[in-house]
């Protein structure tokens, strides 16, 4: 801002600060803002009809808060208002301007979803990452995880989304879409994204997240028998790969009191090392709250995620004190 107004005087004077609001400082410090508008600029509005459009950084920033906390376009309008910890965030001072509306910020997250302007920012960040050395390579871990998705009907076209489909995972049936994540085995950040309806098997785009360089990949007992597939066999890479994959624990052979279980040790160190897709998921569902999909079909939803993922690779390596380093 360019100047502090009351109310930054007056919070100033708080005790503590919030959680969002500590949040909210560590993603405005690690985002590399400038590189992030320079990837939307080429597909940002001219500004030669109509009212001139909104600064590209403000946009941005107030699009990041609707993905983070999953607000609605209203939603974010209004919590802007309300938070002290948003308006700070965006740099909105009351005295010189006002909140971009709700249909401005329709427009920007449309045209990032036409654009797939999300896969450009995860991917870029993750370039820098790895130029900054905390993206190893050698080995990938494979998951997926079923994001639920409206099952009611009571809509103006009377059915559901046709991209989505319901599968039974346990004793409950699941309508929505899957999300499939390939997640770096040394370090435990996300490197692919893939989304399909629930009802893919997890199997299926197994080959799809699994890098050029990779020797290694961990998996889930859902992944058993990979190995054996076409797509995998008939590839020179992916067939010289050591596939770790998590046995079913009933099949596991039982072993007298007094001898050693390596079957069990093995399987204990194979998901030692599978768990760290799971804190993905934990921060895409817990913390930005991601687990109902928000929008028909699969490629808003993946865009969505793309950005969630970019984010929450750039949360953890703020959390473990990292810093990006600048081209």
């Amino acid at each position: 801002m360019s100047q502090q107004s009351f109310s930054d005087m007056e919070y100033s004077l708080r005790k503590r600060t919030t959680k969002r609001e500590d949040f909210l400082v560590i993603m405005d410090e690690i985002i590399p803002w400038e590189k992030w508008v320079e990837l939307i600029k080429p597909h940002y509005f001219s500004g030669k009809r109509d009212r001139p459009p909104k600064g590209i950084e403000k946009m941005l920033r107030m699009y990041l808060l609707q993905c983070w906390f999953a607000l609605s376009d209203e939603g974010v309008e209004d919590a802007i208002y309300d938070s002290y910890a948003f308006r700070k965030f965006m740099g909105i001072n009351f005295l010189e301007e006002q909140v971009p509306d709700a249909t401005t910020l329709l427009h920007f997250r449309r045209m990032m979803e036409e654009s797939k302007i999300g896969e450009q920012l995860f991917r870029a960040i993750n370039y820098v990452i790895e130029q900054s050395g905390y993206l190893m390579r050698g080995g990938t871990i494979v998951d997926a995880t079923i994001i639920n998705a409206p099952c009611s009907t009571k809509n103006a076209e009377k059915w559901r989304d046709p991209e989505m489909h319901q599968t039974k995972k346990g004793n409950e049936w699941r309508f929505g879409m899957k999300c499939h994540a390939g997640v770096d085995a040394g370090s435990g950040l996300v490197h692919t994204i893939e989304v399909t309806a629930a009802n893919v098997h997890d199997i299926n785009v197994a080959a799809d997240l699994i890098r050029e360089d990779d020797e290694v990949v961990y998996g889930d007992s859902g992944y058993l028998g990979i190995e054996k597939r076409e797509e995998i066999q008939m590839d020179e890479h992916l067939s010289a790969i050591e596939y770790r994959i998590n046995r079913w624990p009933g099949k596991l052979p039982k072993v007298s009191d007094n001898a050693i279980d390596w079957d069990h040790y093995i399987e204990n160190r194979k998901s030692s090392t599978r768990c760290k897709v799971e804190h993905l998921f934990h921060i895409i569902k817990n913390l930005f709250g991601y687990s109902k999909a928000v929008y028909r079909g699969l490629s808003k939803n993946l865009n969505r995620l793309h950005i969630l993922c970019a984010s929450a690779n750039l949360l953890v390596l703020a959390r473990a004190g990292r810093r990006l380093r600048q081209a």
